[in-house]
C-alpha cells in the first residue's frame, strides 16, 4: 500500500468522527482546556484544506506541525473524557500517515512510481 493510500485510508476513517468529536469537546472542555479552543481552529482549517484538495494531497504540513505544539505532541491530560483521548488518538493517526507520505518524497515521489 502506497503512503498516499495509506494518509487517505486513515483520513476516511477518522475524518467523519473528527467533525463530530472536535466541537463536542471543544464544548465540553474548552474551559479547562483553552488550547482545545486552538485545536478545533486548526482542526477546521484541515477540513476546508482537504476539502478545497478534492482528489489531490493536501497541503497540511503547517497545521499538523501546530498540532503537535499545541498537545505536546498528542499528550493527553489526565483530566480529560475519552472522547478527547480518541481526539487527540485520531488526530495523531492522520498526523503519523500524512508525514510517513512527506518522509518517502511527497508528491515528488508519486511521480516516478507512476511511470
Amino acid at each position: 500500500m502506497s503512503n498516499t493510500t495509506a494518509f487517505a485510508d486513515v483520513k476516511k476513517q477518522y475524518l467523519k468522527v473528527l467533525k463530530q468529536y472536535v466541537p463536542i469537546v471543544d464544548r465540553v472542555h474548552g474551559s479547562n482546556h483553552p488550547e482545545f479552543h486552538e485545536v478545533r481552529r486548526v482542526f477546521e482549517t484541515m477540513v476546508k484544506n482537504i476539502e478545497q484538495a478534492g482528489t489531490k494531497y493536501p497541503s497540511l504540513q503547517e497545521e499538523f506541525a501546530m498540532l503537535r505544539t499545541i498537545t505536546h505532541d498528542y499528550r493527553v491530560p489526565q483530566d480529560v473524557c475519552e472522547s478527547y483521548e480518541a481526539v487527540l488518538f485520531m488526530l495523531s493517526k492522520l498526523d503519523e500517515a500524512y508525514r510517513s507520505y512527506w518522509k518517502q518524497g511527497g508528491p515528488s515521489a508519486e511521480v516516478h512510481t507512476k511511470q
